[in-house]
C-alpha cells in the first residue's frame, strides 16, 4: 500500500511539475511581450496532451479509485483542459476486468464457498467490469439466470490509500488556484465510494427506486436475490436488453430513439425533482433498452451504488432557475441561484449577480439546447458562451460556494445530458423535461399540503 501511495503521488507530482515549468515560462515571456505569443499557446497544447495521456496511463495502472476519479473528471472537467476530458472519456466503458481468482477470494471470504458451490453455474468471463467490482452471469439451482456483482478484494484498503493521495494533491493544487470547492468534491467522492462498496446498501436503493417507478411499466429494474447478497456480493435477476447507446441494434429492433430518449429525460427529471432520489451515475453502461410487447421502448436501469438523495433547497432552487429560463424571468433565475446555496459567505454578491444575469441573457439567445447543437457549434462561440465575462475571475471563484450534494447532481446531469445526446442529438432535454415534471411537482406539493396536520385553532 505504501508503494501505491508513492506511485500515485509521483503521477500527480510529475503532472503538476510539468505545469509549473510552463507557468514559469509564461510569466517570463509575458513580462517581456505583454501577452503570451502563439508559440507558447501551442506549447501549452502539447503539455496538455502529454499530461492527459500520462494521467490516463497512470490511472489504468493504479486502477481502483483512480479509474473512478478519472470517470468523474471526464464529465466534471470544466476546470480541466479539453485534452484531459478526451483521454479520460475512455474510462467510462473500457475498464479492464480482474482475474476470476479475485472473484473466488471474495466468495470464500463471504460464504466460505467457491462461486461454483453457490450457483449451479457461473461464467468466468465477466459481462461487465468497473473500477470497484465486476459482474458475472450465473444460474441458480432452480434454473433462474442471475447477474452477480462482486467487489474486488481489499478494495476498501485501496480506497483509503488513494484518497490520502488525492487529498495531498488537492492541498498542492489549492496553492496554485483559488478553487474553493475542491475539499467538498473530495468529501463527496469519499462518501460516494463508501456507498458504492456496500452492496447491501445498493440492494436497498434498487428496491426503493423500483418502488418509486412502480406505476411506470416502461422503466424496469432487477430484483434482488437476498439469500445470495452480502456487503461484498450482490445477486440480482439477469436483465436482457441492448446497451442503450448501440444505435444500430436499436434501429434493427425497431426501437424508436426519440421516444426512448424522451422517456430517459422524463425519468431523470422525475427522480431529481419529484422523488428527490436519483441515479447519480447515468452513464451508458447502466441502461439497457428493450422493445415492449406493445412495441414501445422499455428502459432497464442498472447499478444503484451511486443513488443519492437531494436537498429540498437544491431542488426548489433549481426549479426556480428552470422556470426563470423558460419564462425569461431574470430575477427568478437569480433567486433560484441563491436558494440553491451558491453564494459563498462574504462573497462579492454584486459580482455574482452580474455574472448570473450575464449567463441568463446568453441562455435566452440560445434557441436550441440539444446536445447536437452543442456538438455543431463553433468552438469560439462555445468559449464565448462559457466565459463569465468578469474583470476579476479570482474574486468570482472565491464568491461561489459549492452546496452540499451538488457534486452528485452536477455529475448526474452532465452524464445524462450527453447520454441522451448520443441516442437523439436533436432532442432538447429542457423543453422535454420541464413541461413534463412541473405538473408532477405541483401535484406532489398539493398532496403534501393536504396531508399536513392542521394548525390548532
Amino acid at each position: 500500500m505504501a508503494l501505491r501511495l508513492v506511485r500515485a503521488l509521483w503521477l500527480f507530482g510529475t503532472i503538476l511539475a510539468s505545469y509549473g515549468l510552463y507557468y514559469l515560462l509564461r510569466r517570463v515571456v509575458g513580462r517581456r511581450r505583454g501577452k503570451p505569443p502563439p508559440w507558447l499557446q501551442r506549447h501549452r497544447d502539447r503539455v496538455d496532451a502529454r499530461n492527459a495521456r500520462r494521467m490516463l496511463r497512470g490511472m489504468l495502472r493504479l486502477r481502483g479509485v483512480f479509474i473512478k476519479l478519472g470517470q468523474v473528471l471526464s464529465v466534471l472537467g470544466g476546470f480541466l483542459p479539453r485534452a484531459f476530458t478526451r483521454e479520460l472519456e475512455s474510462l467510462q466503458d473500457n475498464v479492464p476486468p480482474h482475474p476470476f481468482r479475485d472473484v473466488e477470494r471474495t466468495f470464500l471470504a463471504a460464504y466460505g464457498k467457491s462461486p461454483e458451490q453457490c450457483f449451479a453455474s457461473i461464467e468466468r468471463v465477466p459481462i461487465a467490469a468497473a473500477s470497484l467490482g465486476q459482474v458475472h452471469a450465473a444460474t441458480l439451482t432452480d434454473g433462474r439466470k442471475v447477474a452477480v456483482k462482486v467487489l474486488y478484494p481489499r478494495i476498501r484498503d485501496v480506497i483509503r490509500v488513494d484518497m490520502r493521495a488525492v487529498a495531498v494533491v488537492i492541498r498542492v493544487v489549492k496553492r496554485w488556484l483559488p478553487l474553493q470547492h475542491l475539499e467538498t468534491v473530495h468529501r463527496s467522492l469519499v462518501d460516494l465510494l463508501r456507498r458504492e462498496t456496500d452492496y447491501l446498501h445498493e440492494a436497498q436503493c434498487m428496491e426503493k427506486m423500483a418502488k418509486n417507478f412502480a406505476g411506470e411499466p416502461d422503466i424496469v429494474f432487477p430484483e434482488v436475490v437476498h439469500e445470495l447478497t452480502t456487503r461484498d456480493i450482490l445477486t440480482m435477476s439477469y436483465m436482457d436488453g441492448v446497451k442503450i447507446t448501440r444505435l444500430d441494434e436499436l434501429d434493427r429492433l425497431g426501437i424508436d430513439r426519440r421516444t426512448l430518449a424522451t422517456r430517459l429525460v422524463q425519468s431523470f427529471y422525475k427522480q431529481l425533482f419529484v422523488d428527490r432520489y436519483f441515479h447519480a451515475d447515468p452513464h451508458p453502461g447502466n441502461f439497457l433498452a428493450q422493445k415492449g410487447a406493445d412495441g414501445a421502448p422499455r428502459i432497464v436501469v442498472l447499478d444503484f451504488g451511486a443513488i443519492s438523495e437531494v436537498a429540498d433547497s437544491l431542488v426548489d432552487g433549481a426549479l426556480e432557475v428552470l422556470q426563470g429560463v423558460m419564462s425569461a424571468d431574470g430575477p427568478m433565475v437569480l433567486r433560484g441561484f441563491r436558494r440553491m446555496g451558491f453564494v459563498a459567505p462574504g462573497g462579492n454578491e454584486a459580482l455574482l449577480e452580474q455574472t448570473v444575469m450575464t449567463y441568463f441573457k446568453k441562455l435566452l439567445n440560445v434557441k436550441d439546447h440539444s446536445a447536437g447543437a452543442l456538438m455543431r457549434a463553433d468552438m469560439k462561440d462555445l468559449e464565448k458562451l462559457a466565459s463569465p465575462e468578469v474583470g476579476d475571475l479570482h474574486d468570482l471563484m472565491r464568491s461561489i460556494a459549492y452546496p452540499d450534494g451538488w457534486f452528485y447532481v452536477e455529475r448526474a446531469a452532465v452524464i445524462a445530458f450527453w447520454l441522451v445526446g448520443q441516442i437523439d442529438p436533436a432532442l432538447d432535454t429542457m423543453s422535454v423535461g420541464v413541461p413534463y415534471v412541473l405538473p408532477l411537482v405541483m401535484q406532489k406539493q398539493m398532496q403534501e399540503r393536504a396531508s399536513a396536520p392542521s394548525a390548532p385553532s
